[in-house]
């Protein structure tokens, strides 16, 4: 059983150390993760390339945030779960707060 400050810790490692090296930054990736999904819907659910569809990075961790409670609530609720649900929070959060460019 982790603690509320183990699960936090174990989210900012996450998202503040390694994987930021290894994956790049939430930014570009989940950019790119909207891109791809925009396309992906334009073709498959609206069934026309030239649809307007707008999935921006906050988008994409609210998205990701959604998986992990679809996972706990039925029944996969592990820590690892909980851990990328605070991280994908952290980073939707952060990225939601800066200035729109």
């Amino acid at each position: 059983m982790m603690t509320r400050s183990e699960l936090l810790h174990a989210a900012e490692v996450c998202v503040c150390g390694q994987r930021e090296e290894d994956y790049g930054t939430p930014e570009d990736s989940f950019r790119v993760i909207g891109e791809l999904w925009e396309t992906y819907i334009k073709e498959k659910c609206v069934g026309d390339p030239a649809a307007e569809v707008c999935i921006v990075p906050e988008d994409v961790a609210a998205l990701l945030a959604l998986l992990k409670i679809a996972r706990i609530a039925t029944g996969h609720g592990k820590s690892d779960n909980w851990v990328d649900l605070a991280g994908y929070a952290a980073c939707g959060g952060e990225l939601q707060s800066r200035p729109a460019r």
